[in-house]
C-alpha cells in the first residue's frame, strides 16, 4: 500500500494569499468609509495623518455656533419672603391698609445669545480658532408658581383687597431675584461656563488651541 502525502503550499502562494486578503480588507473598508462619509479612504487617511479628521473652514464654524443661538449656561435660585403693601395717607394700617407676604421661589437662567455671533468673531489658522463670543446676559426671570404662595395677608376693617397687590409684590420679587444672582456674579459664571462648553465643542471639530479675545 502506498501513501500520498499532500504538497505543502509554497511561500510564495501564501504571500499572495495574504497580499489579496488585505486588498479585499482595504477595498471593503474604502466602500464602508465611502457609502456613510461620501469621502474617499486616501483622502481620509491623508488627513489623518496630517493630525486632522476633520477639515472645517470659518463660515461653517460660525454656522455651527450660531445654530446654538441662546446658550444658557447658568441657574440661578432663590427662596425668599417678599412683602407689599398699600396705605391710606389718612387712616391708620389697621383700618385701611393692606399687607401681603409672599413667599417666593424663582430662576435666573444667564447665558449667551450666540446667534449674535459675526463672521469676523471667529479667525481660524491651521488647528488654532480664535473668536470674540457675546457678551453674557440674564435671559430668563421667572417665579415657579408651584412653589410660590401667599404667606399672610392682613387687610383693614374699611378697606377691600387690592387685586394688583399681589401682582405688584411679584413684580418686586423678580426683580430682588434678578439682583441677587448679579450681586453672586451669575453672569461672569455664564461667561466662563459658556466658553468651556465652546472649547468643547471646537475641538471635537478637530482644533487643538481655541482662543477667547
Amino acid at each position: 500500500m502506498s501513501t500520498v502525502i499532500d504538497p505543502k503550499p509554497s511561500s510564495s502562494s501564501w504571500a499572495k494569499g495574504l497580499l489579496a486578503g488585505v486588498l479585499f480588507a482595504l477595498l471593503g473598508v474604502g466602500l464602508l468609509v465611502w457609502l456613510t462619509t461620501g469621502t474617499g479612504l486616501l483622502h481620509l487617511l491623508r488627513s489623518y495623518a496630517g493630525g486632522s479628521l476633520i477639515h472645517i473652514d470659518q463660515p461653517t464654524v460660525v454656522r455651527q455656533i450660531q445654530q446654538l443661538q441662546r446658550l444658557e449656561t447658568v441657574r440661578f435660585s432663590m427662596d425668599k419672603i417678599i412683602s407689599g403693601e398699600h396705605e391710606n395717607p389718612y387712616l391708620p394700617k389697621f383700618l385701611a391698609g393692606d399687607r401681603l407676604l409672599l413667599v417666593v421661589h424663582g430662576d435666573v437662567i444667564a447665558g449667551v445669545d450666540l446667534s449674535q455671533l459675526r463672521p469676523q468673531d471667529v479667525s481660524i489658522q491651521g488647528k488654532t480658532i480664535s473668536l470674540r463670543i457675546p457678551k453674557s446676559q440674564i435671559l430668563v426671570t421667572r417665579l415657579d408658581n408651584s412653589k410660590t404662595r401667599v404667606y399672610s395677608r392682613d387687610t383693614g376693617l374699611f378697606s377691600s383687597p387690592d387685586p394688583n397687590l399681589e401682582s405688584e409684590v411679584r413684580e418686586e420679587a423678580e426683580r430682588q431675584l434678578q439682583e441677587a444672582a448679579l450681586q453672586d456674579n451669575i453672569l461672569k459664571t455664564a461667561d466662563d461656563n459658556a466658553r468651556s462648553t465652546l472649547s468643547a465643542l471646537l475641538r471635537s471639530l478637530g482644533f487643538s488651541t481655541v482662543e477667547f479675545v
